[in-house]
C-alpha cells in the first residue's frame, strides 16, 4: 500500500478514539521519517514488514492502547520521554506545572536551590526542570522501581546531570528540606467515569481515595516538614478540585495560595507558599 492510499484509509477509519494524528504519527514512527516525507513521497509503497507493523499498531489502538505505549515515547516540554505501562503518559496540561515553577523562580530571582518531585513516574517534570535550571538540583522520588528505571533512562537519554532519583513512598525515605516541592499525584476518584478510557495506564498513579483527594491531603499536610521557610508547593489536581485543594493548602498553613487553569481553562494547578 502506498502512502497516498494510506492517507485515504486513515480518513476512513479515524474517529474520536482513533485520532487521525495518532495514525499519522504511528506511520511516521514505523517509517522513521518526518512529516514532510508523507507529502513528498506519496507514491512510496510500504514493505510487508512496515505494513504489518502498521496494522498491528492500529489494532492495539482500536483496543484503547495509547499511541505513546505503542511507540514507547511521549513529547513533553520540548523533550522526548520514554514511557511504558509502569508510567503515566505525560499530558500537555502538566507542562503548566513546570512553567509555574520556572515563573516563581524568575519572579523571586532565585539563582539556585533544590527541588523535590514527588511521584516522579517517567521523570518528565523533574528532568524538564533540571534541563531548564542548570544551577539547581532536582530529586525525583517514586514508590515504583519500574517507574524509577524509566526515569533514570530518560535522564541518561537527555543527558541530565543535576537530577537524581530514589525510591520513596512520598516523603517516607526523605530527610532533606527543599526550596520547592512539586507533585502530580493520583487525584482521580474511583467512581470517575473517565477511568474507563485509562485502563492501560497504572491505576496506582491515577486513583486516590476520598474522592481523589487522599494523596493530595497527605502531600500538603507533610510538605511543611520538608520545605524551607518561604518555600513553594505546587500540586496538580482534577478539573473540579480547585476549591477543595485550596482549602487543604489553607488548613496546612500555606499562604499566597492560587489555582492556575490548564489549556482547557479548567482548574489544574494549585500552589502556595509555606510561611513559618
Amino acid at each position: 500500500m502506498t502512502i497516498k492510499q494510506l492517507k485515504l484509509y486513515f480518513r476512513k477509519i479515524a474517529n474520536d478514539k482513533l485520532p487521525h494524528h495518532w495514525l499519522e504519527s504511528l506511520l511516521l514512527f514505523i517509517l522513521n521519517k518526518d512529516k514532510i516525507f508523507l507529502i513528498t513521497h506519496e507514491e512510496y509503497t510500504l514493505t510487508d514488514d512496515e505494513y504489518q507493523k502498521l496494522q498491528n499498531g492500529i489494532a492495539k489502538m482500536q483496543q484503547s492502547v495509547p499511541l505513546a505505549y505503542i511507540i514507547g515515547t511521549q513529547h513533553f516540554f520540548g523533550h522526548e520521554f520514554v514511557v511504558n505501562e509502569h508510567t503515566l503518559i505525560p499530558r500537555p496540561d502538566t507542562e503548566i506545572l513546570v512553567e509555574s515553577v520556572l515563573n516563581f523562580i524568575d519572579d523571586k530571582k532565585l539563582s539556585k536551590g533544590e527541588i523535590l518531585d514527588l511521584g516522579t513516574g517517567s521523570g518528565c517534570i523533574a528532568i524538564s526542570l533540571a534541563k531548564a535550571l542548570a544551577n539547581w538540583q532536582v530529586v525525583g522520588v517514586d514508590n515504583s522501581l519500574e517507574a524509577l528505571n524509566i526515569a533514570c533512562l530518560n535522564a541518561q537519554n537527555l543527558q541530565v546531570k543535576n537530577c537524581q532519583f530514589m525510591k520513596s513512598n512520598w516523603f517516607l525515605s526523605l530527610t532533606n528540606k527543599y526550596q520547592i516541592i512539586v507533585s502530580n499525584p493520583p487525584y482521580i476518584d474511583k467512581q470517575d467515569k473517565h477511568l474507563a478510557d485509562l485502563t492501560h495506564e497504572p491505576m496506582t498513579a491515577l486513583v486516590a481515595d476520598n474522592e481523589g483527594l487522599s494523596d493530595i491531603i497527605h502531600i500538603v499536610n507533610h510538605a511543611p516538614n520538608y520545605l524551607y521557610n518561604k518555600g513553594l508547593l505546587v500540586v496538580e489536581h482534577g478539573y473540579n478540585q480547585g476549591q477543595a485543594v485550596q482549602a487543604i493548602f489553607k488548613m496546612a498553613g500555606f499562604t499566597d495560595i492560587c489555582t492556575i487553569k490548564d489549556y482547557g481553562v479548567n482548574d489544574r494547578i494549585t500552589l502556595g507558599i509555606y510561611d513559618e
